[in-house]
């Protein structure tokens, strides 16, 4: 079977992960540093976030150059070696790729404010004139996902578009230059040994061509302008080409935000993407009809195109999973059932930096700390994602953990996450770090297809194969477990089994027939 069909890979995000020159920013040599204990940690391989050169507008999601590393995080020497010494430990590399707009800062973008109206340099992005008397409304009422509009004006009266920041603007996907440089980019990492892609924003290269008003934000189905729209897939067919070129099963994973699991396995169609995140697992509510419905449906899409799940509870966009699940001690029992949960089902999983250690979000950090654009074109009415990447703590006792060598990290870490660093945790049995560490090492006994056992209000039960069995119990009150888990062998439990066969509220259990 192929390695990306079952693989844990654990998602590194270069600010906060490591850093290892005193900065207060993390860096590849850091990540380098820290790979052996990735690979204790269990998981099979790395996605690394952007490290490209980039003015940071959006913490390197607006890339100026994709062939080269920030200084920020090192050089092109410091990539080179972290891919040789990850391969070495047995760890793959998967990589960030950004397709749907470049930096202000690049090159081209440069190039087509230069150029006038109508040049074959503004062709690569999407340039419109403006609407009403002198063009001075914007070509549509499209808005930003980072809030406001779409749309910036130019000195020469030109509109272009920007799904994000104003700094981040909007490839044009039809043009055979942009779609042969991408061709270009993807063979030259391939040829520094990646082994794989992680897409973002996959939904979004094409759009409309009439680029009409939106009238329904969240229509059924993703009909949409400028999300999911039918001719991306083109671009996809092209890329798998390419990937499928080299040696080695490389592998594409896919940001894709849509409104139906049947919309998702369209991309994931023999010989487009191999992967892609499944978000709705990740948005279900803590209940177990919400969460057994989201299994479901995804399994069921993704078998009709000979696809496997991808499981996710948290990422670098989104709170962290243990505030999601309601905080505190509650927050902490329901995040460590759910890794349980996620770790069991087939397919890959994806873990998130921190997560293994239960890191919260940080839910109180002073303004002028923050640097999402989320929250500066928002006026802070959205907080923004810098909650969940704060730095890491590693060790110690006061700041930086040993995020670094100095005391300092680019966003505060919480003097309570003294006692969560990894090095507190390794020695403790029943910590986070310990559970997912356990975990990992038994997930090979879940083989096989998924077969639900009867339960019993918010019970989650499931065989995999003839000999692992898993049992969430969702509720906030001990609960009956199936007559085939009492007869079976615990292998690991987040919580003591209560007397009479039940599981505590918010636990889980994996078992051995």
């Amino acid at each position: 079977m192929s390695w990306w069909r079952h693989a844990v890979i654990y998602q590194v995000y270069v600010w906060s992960f490591a850093d290892s020159d005193g900065d207060g920013i993390g860096d590849l040599r850091g990540v380098r540093s820290r790979l052996p204990y990735l690979r204790d940690l269990g998981v099979d391989a790395i996605w690394l976030n952007p490290f490209y050169p980039s003015p940071q507008a959006d913490n390197g999601y607006d890339v100026a150059d994709h062939r080269d590393v920030d200084p920020r995080f090192g050089t092109l020497a410091d990539a080179d070696d972290l891919i040789r010494d990850a391969h070495t430990l047995g760890l793959r590399i998967i990589i960030d790729l950004v397709p749907n707009h470049t930096s202000s800062e690049h090159r081209w973008f440069r190039e087509a404010l230069a150029a006038p109206p109508g040049a074959a340099a503004r062709g690569r992005y999407l340039f419109r004139d403006g609407r009403g008397p002198g063009g001075d409304r914007p070509p549509n009422n499209w808005t930003s996902r980072f809030g406001g509009g779409a749309w910036t004006r130019v000195p020469d009266g030109q509109w272009y578009l920007h799904l994000f920041a104003p700094q981040q603007p909007d490839l044009d996907w039809t043009a055979t230059e942009v779609r042969e440089e991408f061709h270009d980019i993807l063979r030259w990492w391939l040829a520094r040994g990646v082994d794989g892609f992680r897409i973002d924003v996959a939904h979004g290269l094409a759009k409309d061509p009439q680029m009409p008003d939106v009238t329904d934000p969240s229509p059924p189905g993703g009909a949409h302008p400028h999300w999911d729209v039918d001719e991306v897939h083109d671009v996809y067919r092209a890329w798998r080409r390419i990937l499928d070129e080299h040696p080695g099963e490389r592998v594409f994973v896919g940001e894709i935000w849509v409104q139906t699991a049947d919309r998702l396995a369209l991309y994931l169609r023999p010989d487009e993407l191999h992967t892609a995140f499944n978000f709705a697992f990740l948005t279900a509510p803590w209940s177990a009809p919400a969460l057994r419905a989201a299994v479901d449906d995804s399994l069921r899409a993704l078998e009709q195109v000979g696809a496997p799940a991808t499981w996710v509870l948290s990422n670098h966009d989104v709170v962290r999973h243990v505030t999601r699940y309601g905080g505190g001690t509650t927050g902490v029992r329901r995040a460590r059932a759910a890794a349980l949960l996620m770790l069991a089902l087939p397919g890959s999983a994806y873990l998130y930096q921190g997560e293994e250690l239960g890191l919260p979000e940080v839910e109180d950090l002073p303004d002028e700390v923050r640097r999402d654009p989320v929250f500066r074109r928002t006026g802070g009415a959205d907080p923004g994602r810098d909650g969940c990447r704060v730095p890491l703590p590693w060790s110690g006792e006061s700041p930086s953990y040993g995020f670094g060598p100095g005391p300092g990290s680019w966003l505060p870490q919480p003097p309570s996450w003294a006692d969560l660093t990894a090095e507190r945790q390794a020695a403790d049995p029943s910590s986070m770090l310990t559970l997912y560490r356990t975990a990992l090492s038994l997930r090979p006994h879940a083989t096989g297809d998924l077969t639900w056992l009867p339960a019993t209000g918010e019970v989650l039960a499931f065989r995999r194969g003839p000999g692992f069995l898993c049992v969430v119990n969702v509720g906030d009150t001990p609960a009956p477990i199936p007559a085939e888990a009492r007869r079976a062998t615990i292998l690991l439990s987040t919580a003591p089994a209560t007397t009479g066969g039940t599981l505590p509220p918010a636990s889980a259990a994996w078992y051995r027939c």
